[in-house]
């Protein structure tokens, strides 16, 4: 099926419109993240426990945050993590207990426990407490979490909130690796507060390791404090900041610097609508997704004006020093302006590549980023989240959607860094051998994003095709059997086409506009060994485009999906991937 060129070249010049129109009154992009059933439930237990403790007013937001609950709940009685996800047991089970039984919303309690009675046998502790440990396995970044947010709630008995060994936190965090924490890097204010609340409750019986408790209460709770953002909010996570603040208020710690920090976040951070969502905001990833979609066609579009207003914010977005939530060094960006980021391995090679688009001299935050990226590169030639080599959790392993970015950032830069050669070619192929070892049964499996339809939630489609991009570089095809990776991919792509020429997140998953925009983008490079095109692949653009015009045309293009994975696989959709991805797709599709 082919492409009309003026149809292609016509819808490619609205969707650039509406990207650029979806601008701040900076001049960059702040997006607009999907409201939370999860966040909301942990924001109302942390502000109820907060005043039962204080005595302070927060009646209003528990009120606005109850109602939307109810508003919001799935037909079936459960909630997702969006009023677009499915029920999951996590959320559900969250937002179920922080309703009462009878009175106003005693018809929505019923039809949680009969959703709960299904999916875990009933809501009695004994049956609750063993399915969320279950759906975790050895991870406790969320379980604990959540029996604590239940045994803070009354709904189940603190021994069944599993002992997380905040003591741990006492010692450097260069030797975090060795001990081997049972949660992700990310999750250290949890490990703290709700070890402590666990501790406080219910403390071990045995001496020793209480008695190291005891004496290593003061420090961790001063790290704790340490850590916390100007605004209170932890990695701009309600959830997070919920679990910290609701911990430490119930367990006799209700004055603590920290919590009121935490319901200052929380009391700025709630929609007019009641509710909360995931994390504040993810605007310097939207921006530099919306700046690396228009490619090239940004001096173009945009003054030279628009162009340094946009490049001088994310220069600012930097960081200089060295991190105290993760102790990173300087030189990575992370996903928001807000004082709660922490730098990452997706954010810094989008910023870089956006950089470069840009123009201006930037070589000196390029050097410090590109070297931010090299160190952080793990022994397997993968790129990690936050840490190198910290746990092999999720978000600090590595993963191929975070590799295969920073490739390309890596590439982009190699020419203007010429004392960093050697290194990012070393690093390179490394990161090449990676990718060439971490493939599945249907392409590469992404991190950070998902597909709820899918078998184990894998998103195939987006994990591929972001390994795609980076494997049609030609830095990449003149590596050992780089080649043959490139011709896996893009048959991998193919076989997850549908028959109506859209994408799912995998082979015969329900459309979506992000996964066919990413797909079409990535073939849009892919050529055979003379560079050309090949007729299976010319076919699949053309009816994926086809596809994808279709959608924009008729105006539903602009409707979000949940393909994004928060922290511990907690779904969201951005307002602006939609837009975003399609428009790196039209572009790549009339210049490719």
């Amino acid at each position: 099926m082919s492409i009309d060129p003026a149809r292609l070249r016509r819808t490619r010049d609205q969707a650039r419109e509406t990207l650029l129109g979806a601008r701040n009154a900076q001049g960059h992009w702040s997006g607009e993240l999907s409201s939370s059933a999860l966040s909301t439930a942990t924001a109302i237990n942390a502000l109820r426990i907060v005043q039962r403790e204080r005595g302070t007013d927060h009646q209003a937001l528990i009120d606005g945050g109850l109602n939307w609950l109810a508003n919001n709940a799935n037909d079936d009685g459960g909630w997702g993590d969006t009023i677009k996800s499915l029920s999951n047991i996590s959320t559900t089970t969250l937002c179920w207990a922080v309703f009462e039984e009878g009175g106003k919303f005693g018809d929505v309690v019923k039809r949680a426990d009969a959703w709960l009675k299904q999916a875990a046998g009933g809501t009695d502790p004994d049956q609750l407490a063993p399915a969320i440990i279950r759906r975790y396995g050895k991870d406790r970044t969320f379980s604990a979490p959540i029996l604590t947010h239940c045994a803070l709630a009354g709904k189940v008995g603190w021994e069944r909130v599993l002992q997380l060994p905040f003591e741990l936190a006492a010692f450097p965090q260069g030797l975090f690796a060795a001990l081997r924490l049972p949660v992700v890097s990310y999750a250290l204010p949890a490990l703290i507060a709700i070890g402590q609340a666990r501790h406080a409750h219910r403390p071990t019986l045995n001496p020793i390791t209480r008695l190291l408790r005891g004496t290593t209460r003061g420090k961790t709770l001063s790290m704790l404090q340490k850590i916390q953002p100007p605004n209170g909010g932890f990695l701009e996570a309600t959830p997070l900041t919920s679990f910290v603040t609701m911990s430490l208020a119930g367990s006799g710690m209700a004055r603590h610097p920290v919590v009121a920090k935490g319901v200052e976040f929380l009391s700025q951070s709630v929609r007019p609508d009641g509710s909360w969502p995931i994390d504040t905001n993810l605007a310097t990833w939207v921006t530099t997704l919306s700046i690396n979609a228009l490619g090239d066609s940004v001096h173009e579009l945009l003054t030279e004006n628009e162009r340094d207003k946009i490049r001088d914010w994310l220069l600012a977005q930097q960081y200089r020093e060295v991190h105290p939530y993760t102790n990173a060094a300087p030189g990575g960006w992370a996903w928001t302006d807000l004082p709660g980021g922490v730098p990452d391995a997706d954010d810094t090679p989008g910023a870089l590549i956006a950089l470069k688009h840009l123009g201006g001299d930037c070589r000196e935050a390029a050097r410090l980023g590109v070297g931010w990226l090299l160190d952080l590169q793990n022994r397997d030639g993968g790129i990690p989240t936050f840490c190198r080599g910290w746990t092999n959790l999720p978000f600090d392993r590595s993963s191929p959607d975070l590799t295969a970015h920073a490739m390309r950032a890596l590439q982009t830069w190699r020419e203007d860094l010429p004392g960093l050669h050697d290194r990012i070619d070393y690093a390179y192929a490394r990161a090449a051998r990676y990718l060439a070892n971490s493939d599945g049964p249907h392409g590469w499996a992404p991190l950070w994003f998902g597909n709820q339809h899918a078998p184990d939630e894998i998103n195939w489609t987006y994990g591929t095709a972001k390994v795609a991009m980076a494997l049609n570089e030609p830095a990449q095809l003149a590596q050992p059997g780089g080649a043959m990776r490139q011709r896996g991919a893009r048959n991998c792509l193919l076989h997850l086409q549908r028959e109506d020429g859209a994408w799912g997140g995998f082979e015969s998953g329900p459309a979506s506009i992000e996964e066919t925009a990413l797909a079409l983008e990535a073939l849009s490079g892919i050529g055979d060994e003379k560079g050309e095109d090949s007729a299976d692949v010319q076919a699949a653009r053309g009816r994926g485009a086809n596809w994808l015009l279709e959608e924009v045309e008729s105006g539903a293009w602009t409707n979000p999906s949940p393909i994004g994975f928060y922290f511990a696989k907690l779904w969201y959709y951005e307002k602006l991937y939609p837009m975003i991805f399609t428009t790196g797709a039209l572009e790549r599709l009339d210049t490719g």
